[in-house]
C-alpha cells in the first residue's frame, strides 16, 4: 500500500495546493482555467476546450463477499477534450481519454485500465435552436433522468460512453427524442468499438413545463442483444421498456421524484414480464451547518420461479447506479427491494460531508442478488437462503478549490442471511483518497 501511495503523490505534485502560489492576490489563480477563457475569448467565442486529471487509491477486502482476494491500487485518469462551433447550426465535439491502473497485480479490468483512446467524437446539428429539428451523432456521453435506465457512470475510472444517433423535436413546453445507443466496449490495447449487437433504442420524450418547478418524462425503449452482444442464452434478448419519470415541488419546501417502468418481451424462448420502481423524497435544511437530506425507495422485480418458462428479473440497461444502492457500488436495480438515506452537511463553501445508509432485500428469494454490471453475485434456486442482502453504512466527503477536487470515502457492508448462505459471507469495505483538477 505504501508503495501505491508514493506513485500517486508523485504522479500529482504540480497539482497540489501546495504548489500553488499563497497570497490574497494570487489564491484564485487558475492558470488552465485562464488559458482555455482566453483561447475561447481569441476564437471568437467557438472553441473551447477542457482538461480533467484525476487520481485515485482504493483498497478493497471482502473482494466478492470473501470468494477473491483483497485489492489495493491506484486509478489514474487524464482527459483532453475540445469543442468548436464553426457555425450556429454545427458543434463538433471530442474528447481523448487515457486510464491507467498501475500496481494492481494482475491484468486490470477493463473498467480500470484504457490505454488513450477516444471517449467522445460527435457533431450536433442546430445546437442552439430552441424550437426545430436538433442531432447528435456519434460517440458521446448520454444520460436520461436520473440515470437510472441510461448513464454514463463517471466514478468508473473509463467511464461509459456510447455510439448514438439521437434525433430531436423541440417545442416550446416539449422535447420529443428518437434514439439508438450502443455500449462502446473498452479494449484496453485497442481501439474501442461498440457492439451493435448490444443496443437500445427507442423514444425519450420530455415535458419541462407540465409540472410547475419539476419535469416530466416517457419513454419507450427496446434492447436488444444477440451472442456476440453478450447474450448467453439459447436465442436472444428482446425487452420493451414502458415507462416514466416525474419530478416536482411538495408542501414543506419538500421535493419528490417518482420513476416507473414496466417491461414485456423475451429472453431467449421464455416470456418476460417485469416492473421497476423508484421514489425520493429530498429537503435543505437551512440550519448552523447546511443540510441536505434524502429518503429512497427502490424495487425491481426478480423471476418467481427460475425452472420455469417466464421471465421476470428487471432488465437495468444502461445505469449509471454509483451510490444509488450504496458507496461500494456492489447491488443492481435487479430482484431488490432497496432502502437509501442520504444527509450531506455542508460545513463551510465548498465542502460537503456525507452519511449514507442503504438496506436490501431480494424481491425474489430463488433469483439472484445481481453485482452492479447486472451480472449475478449468488443464487438460491429454492429460496432457503433467506432474502436478507445486506445493511451499508457509508462516510465519504469532497472539497472543492479552484478547480480541485479532494475526497476521501469508507462503506462497509455487512452480509446479511442471503450472502451469508451463499458466499463466504465476509463483510465487504471499502476506503479510497482521491484528487481531480480540471477545467
Amino acid at each position: 500500500m505504501r508503495k501505491a501511495f508514493v506513485l500517486l503523490l508523485s504522479a500529482i505534485p504540480a497539482l497540489t495546493p501546495t504548489a500553488l502560489p499563497q497570497t490574497a492576490e494570487r489564491r484564485a489563480w487558475n492558470p488552465g482555467s485562464d488559458a482555455a477563457r482566453r483561447i475561447f475569448e481569441e476564437s471568437g467565442q467557438r472553441l473551447k476546450i477542457g482538461f480533467e486529471f484525476t487520481s485515485r487509491f482504493e483498497a478493497r477486502t471482502g473482494v466478492n463477499f470473501g470468494r477473491e482476494p483483497h485489492l489495493e491500487n491506484p486509478l489514474l485518469r487524464t482527459r483532453v477534450s475540445a469543442e468548436y462551433q464553426p457555425a450556429g447550426w454545427l458543434k463538433v465535439s471530442a474528447m481523448a481519454q487515457d486510464c491507467r491502473a498501475p500496481l494492481y497485480g494482475r491484468p486490470a479490468p477493463t473498467s480500470a485500465r484504457d490505454t488513450v483512446d477516444l471517449q467522445e467524437g460527435y457533431l450536433e446539428l442546430f445546437p442552439e435552436t430552441k424550437l426545430g429539428f436538433g442531432a447528435l451523432l456519434g460517440r458521446q456521453t448520454v444520460v436520461f433522468g436520473d440515470g437510472r435506465l441510461i448513464g454514463s457512470p463517471q466514478w468508473s475510472n473509463t467511464a461509459r460512453t456510447y455510439d448514438a444517433a439521437r434525433l430531436y423535436y423541440r417545442l416550446p413546453a416539449v422535447r420529443l427524442e428518437f434514439l439508438l445507443v450502443s455500449i462502446v466496449k473498452v479494449r484496453p490495447d485497442e481501439f474501442n468499438r461498440p457492439v451493435l449487437g448490444d443496443r437500445v433504442w427507442g423514444m425519450y420524450h420530455s415535458f419541462p413545463g407540465a409540472i410547475q418547478d419539476g419535469s416530466a418524462e416517457v419513454y419507450l425503449l427496446r434492447h436488444d442483444q444477440n451472442r456476440p452482444g453478450g447474450f448467453s442464452e439459447t436465442g436472444r434478448l428482446g425487452i420493451n421498456t414502458f415507462g416514466g419519470r416525474v419530478a416536482g415541488p411538495l408542501p414543506q419546501a419538500w421535493k419528490y421524484t417518482l420513476e416507473l417502468a414496466l417491461q414485456n418481451g423475451k429472453v431467449g424462448p421464455r416470456n418476460h414480464r417485469a416492473l421497476g420502481w423508484a421514489s425520493r423524497a429530498s429537503r435543505s435544511f437551512t440550519t448552523a451547518i447546511p443540510v441536505d437530506f434524502s429518503t429512497e425507495y427502490k424495487y425491481a422485480s426478480g423471476t418467481q420461479n427460475p425452472e420455469g418458462n417466464r421471465s421476470g428479473t428487471f432488465d437495468q440497461l444502461y445505469p449509471a447506479s454509483h451510490d444509488k444502492f450504496g458507496h461500494a457500488d456492489l447491488l443492481a436495480w435487479r430482484n431488490i427491494h432497496n432502502i437509501r438515506s442520504l444527509v450531506t452537511l455542508r460545513p463551510t463553501q465548498g465542502t460537503a460531508v456525507n452519511l449514507m445508509y442503504n438496506n436490501s432485500w431480494l424481491a425474489s428469494a430463488r433469483d439472484a442478488a445481481y453485482n452492479l454490471q447486472g451480472r449475478p453475485i449468488a443464487q438460491s434456486v429454492d429460496g432457503s437462503a433467506g432474502r436478507h442482502i445486506g445493511q451499508e453504512l457509508d462516510v465519504f466527503a469532497t472539497q472543492r478549490w479552484n478547480g480541485f477536487v479532494f475526497g476521501a470515502g469508507f462503506a462497509h457492508l455487512f452480509a446479511g442471511s442471503f450472502l451469508k448462505n451463499t458466499t463466504p459471507g465476509v463483510n465487504t469495505r471499502y476506503l479510497y483518497v482521491f484528487q481531480s483538477y480540471g477545467f
